[in-house]
């Protein structure tokens, strides 16, 4: 699998993660990410443990550019894609830009056209004006 799939597959179970949260539901991180991969892949893990490890602190900045739209307000979807760009952007070696262009392909596929628009927005903000 490729690193884009892999994405996708980090996206889809940040989603259940959240649903379950949100639901206020137990849930196991690991059995979560097994449901989804055939393989165990320590991109997907860390995508998915980083973002929830730091949650708080991508909100915030996501949260600082999406001008009187908090994060939970959008998608569950769409909350896991821009958590993960953010996040690779802050805490890994991925170029901003591919991470950019990554969550803007996953958000032109599982997204509509202004949640897309909105998503880009924010990336290009905190690509050019920097963290927190």
């Amino acid at each position: 699998m490729g690193r884009s799939e892999l994405r996708y597959k980090a996206m889809i179970i940040l989603y259940q993660i959240f649903l379950y949260q949100k639901n206020n539901m137990n849930y196991n991180i690991d059995d979560v990410i097994n449901e989804q991969l055939d393989n165990d892949n320590e991109f997907v893990r860390s995508l998915v443990i980083g973002v929830l490890d730091n949650q708080q602190k991508i909100d915030a900045l996501s949260n600082k550019y999406l001008a009187d739209w908090p994060i939970d307000r959008l998608g569950l979807t769409d909350q896991a894609i821009i958590r993960i760009a953010i996040y690779e952007m802050l805490y890994t070696d991925t170029p901003d830009k591919v991470a950019i262009n990554e969550a803007i392909e996953l958000s032109k596929k599982y997204s509509d056209d202004k949640v897309a628009n909105i998503i880009n927005s924010v990336l290009d903000k905190i690509y050019h004006n920097g963290v927190m």
